[in-house]
């Protein structure tokens, strides 16, 4: 990889059902995150049991799971914003130590910048 400089970052990715997509996306709008990727219909097991990635009458019945990859310090605004959701409802958030080469593309300034 010579050439390319690495930066840290987090990567978020939370799963809940179809119908908290927006409620995940509009949170991730409002802390700024520069942009996210959905992936719907997701199977899995967990502590809720076995859940199937296809959906009977609605993609809102579905499992979906929002990533996004974000400065450190926008972090604690997003799992603080979660918080109200998972007291509620269902759903899993992972929070990863990641790296990226273009920091610019993820909100905060390159170095020399």
């Amino acid at each position: 990889m010579s050439g390319l400089t690495l930066h840290p970052m987090k990567e978020i990715r939370v799963i809940v059902s179809g119908e908290h997509r927006a409620f995940v996306t509009e949170l991730l709008d409002k802390v700024q995150a520069t942009g996210y990727t959905i992936i719907g219909n997701v199977s899995g097991k967990g502590h809720h049991g076995l859940h199937e990635g296809h959906f009977m009458f609605s993609e809102l019945e579905s499992l979906v799971m929002i990533m996004a990859v974000v400065p450190e310090e926008k972090v604690e605004p997003i799992l603080a914003g979660l918080r109200p959701l998972f007291d509620r409802y269902s759903g899993v958030m992972f929070v990863s130590d990641v790296a990226v080469s273009r920091q610019e593309y993820f909100g905060t300034k390159a170095a020399g910048s």
